[in-house]
């Protein structure tokens, strides 16, 4: 029986646990003891920070895995990549881990391959602001390598934007961050497989935010409202992007705006699955292409298989920030109690969502009836 490392157990890992046993493969999974559901799932559960990579590559080494994945998760991507080339084993290369985490790098990274990008600059503790030159506000402030929407703020005008950077630098882990022109339009993501630096796109997502100033994850929709012509601009140029980026293997979530005159513009690329279910629930709700096996078949060094498991439909995930969200929720397992797939643990309470990490719950819809999955998704609690 093949034996597969899994960075992490959260409640986002755990897809990849049941897949990877579903397969007939034996789960050994890595994380910081605190209760989360891939501790119970796993075949075998070690309680080894993911921030401890030398100790996961020490215990890796002695269970002799096949393979090491994580999905839905920029710390756990480094992670896995650091053991999986450690033990000559299927992986992106060092370089790609790395323009891939790091909002600033893969800036300079798409500029050295004249992919358009917003001007930019990265910040630390020790540097002025002065340093901002010529870039025109609006802005976006983030930290250098976090995910999830931390530390993400939006600025009309130099106003405020000392605290933006304070707050931005103290969540990065490098203590870094970047500072960038705003760029406008409706947000996408695009979920694609990569092998051996060949990549298919396998679904586009709308996303759906709380805006301005952090747009915090509100839910994502697959299929998105984009046409064909458009869709196929954001292959070109997203598949541009993988190239400079590096991508050889695996799963990789692209996010990208499309601007009133149909321009195709990256935010962001990470060489991992996509969070928030896009790429674990609602590729394969969608389009019935297992995203989650994908994974495992490329982290195996398999070529992926594109056989469709289910009958493509419409697919959602929406997340908890109110009352009234709850309210909406539970009237919707009243009237339409088939379309609801899945619902996450709900507890909501008077704290302040931040985060993405700080939303109260979330559930994931799947109809034949596009209007409907879209109504949930734009009906405000």
């Amino acid at each position: 029986m093949k034996k597969i490392a899994i960075i992490g157990a959260s409640e986002l890992q755990n897809p990849l646990i049941l897949k990877a046993k579903e397969m007939g493969y034996e789960t050994h999974v890595f994380a910081w003891e605190c209760g989360d559901i891939g501790e119970k799932t796993a075949d075998y559960f070690y309680p080894i920070s993911i921030t401890e990579k030398e100790k996961i590559l020490e215990k890796c080494k002695k269970i002799n895995v096949d393979a090491v994945c994580t999905i839905a998760s920029d710390l756990g991507n480094v992670v896995a990549g650091f053991v999986a080339r450690q033990m000559g084993l299927p992986a992106n290369s060092e370089y790609c881990i790395k323009v891939s985490s790091n909002k600033y790098e893969m800036r300079k990274a798409f500029v050295e391959h004249n992919i358009a990008v917003p001007r930019f600059v990265e910040i630390t503790n020790n540097d002025s602001l002065d340093l901002l030159g010529e870039i025109q506000y609006p802005v976006i402030v983030k930290p250098t390598d976090r995910s999830g929407s931390r530390g993400i703020t939006k600025l009309d005008s130099p106003k405020g934007l000392d605290d933006a950077v304070k707050k931005a630098i103290e969540l990065s882990f490098e203590k870094k961050a970047i500072v960038e022109e705003y760029i406008d339009g409706n947000e996408y993501s695009m979920e694609c497989i990569s092998f051996e630096g060949e990549h298919k796109m396998l679904a586009v997502t709308k996303k759906y935010t709380t805006g301005a100033p952090h747009f915090i994850e509100t839910g994502h929709m697959e299929p998105s409202d984009l046409n064909e012509q458009t869709i196929e601009k954001a292959k070109e140029e997203i598949s541009k992007a993988l190239d400079a980026l590096d991508i050889q293997m695996g799963v990789s979530h692209s996010e990208f705006k499309v601007d009133n005159e149909g321009n195709i513009k990256i935010i962001e690329i990470g060489s991992r699955m996509g969070g928030d279910c896009i790429g674990s629930d609602l590729v394969r709700l969608s389009t019935g292409y297992d995203c989650t096996k994908m994974a495992i078949q490329t982290a195996l060094g398999e070529k992926p298989h594109f056989e469709k498991v289910k009958e493509p439909s419409n697919a959602a995930v929406k997340y908890i920030f109110s009352k009234g969200d709850y309210d909406n929720y539970l009237e919707l397992k009243k009237s339409n109690p088939e379309i609801v797939k899945y619902s996450s643990e709900i507890l909501v309470d008077e704290s302040d969502i931040v985060d993405s990490s700080s939303r109260f719950g979330f559930y994931i819809i799947e109809s034949k009836d596009r209007d409907l999955v879209k109504g949930v998704m734009e009906q405000n609690g």
